[in-house]
């Protein structure tokens, strides 16, 4: 999933693609991000010990509430954007700037929710391997952004560079 702000007219994902290449949307990082997900997912299945829920300690519990809060911020973010919803790191061309709901929160919630899924779940399954995929996650999801507001800066220039100033990147009041 994408972390854009911008939207487009309403329509299905099938039509946003603007007569862009694949390439020229930044097709090859959706292919890049799926293995990472996957990894995240599968690294602390396969070296982690999860316990039962009647037993978590500090670790497991702060995993589980790291993991809902991230699948609420990445819920809400994805809503947010409704139609205009893009894996693709390139603003679409009749998009709009999007700052509000939990964009006003930070400028990319899905990535920043993925990210806390990510943590959250290797928290639980107590992984450290797993806090490893999750940080190559960071670096990715960082260097995307850092792509795609290249792009937004081009599209809305006064607009987003004003809206970098006051909001967070991927962490809420952190990065």
């Amino acid at each position: 999933m994408a972390g854009i702000v911008a939207i487009g007219t309403p329509g299905s994902m099938a039509d946003t693609t603007d007569g862009r290449s694949f390439r020229d949307r930044g097709g090859w990082w959706v292919v890049a991000q799926l293995p990472l997900l996957l990894l995240a997912y599968l690294v602390p299945l396969r070296y982690g010990r999860a316990l039962p829920l009647e037993q978590l300690d500090l670790s497991g519990g702060a995993g589980v509430a790291l993991l809902v809060a991230g699948v609420l911020q990445t819920a809400v973010s994805m809503l947010t954007l409704g139609r205009g919803l893009t894996p693709y790191p390139r603003p679409l061309e009749g998009a709009v700037l999007r700052t509000q709901g939990a964009y006003a929160i930070v400028r990319h919630p899905i990535y920043g929710g993925i990210l806390f899924m990510s943590i959250g779940w290797s928290l639980f399954q107590h992984s450290l391997a797993g806090l490893a995929i999750a940080v190559l996650l960071l670096v990715f999801f960082d260097r995307k952004a850092a792509l795609e507001e290249g792009w937004l800066m081009l599209k809305f220039p006064e607009e987003y560079a004003l809206y970098r100033q006051r909001v967070r990147k991927l962490i809420p009041g952190i990065y």
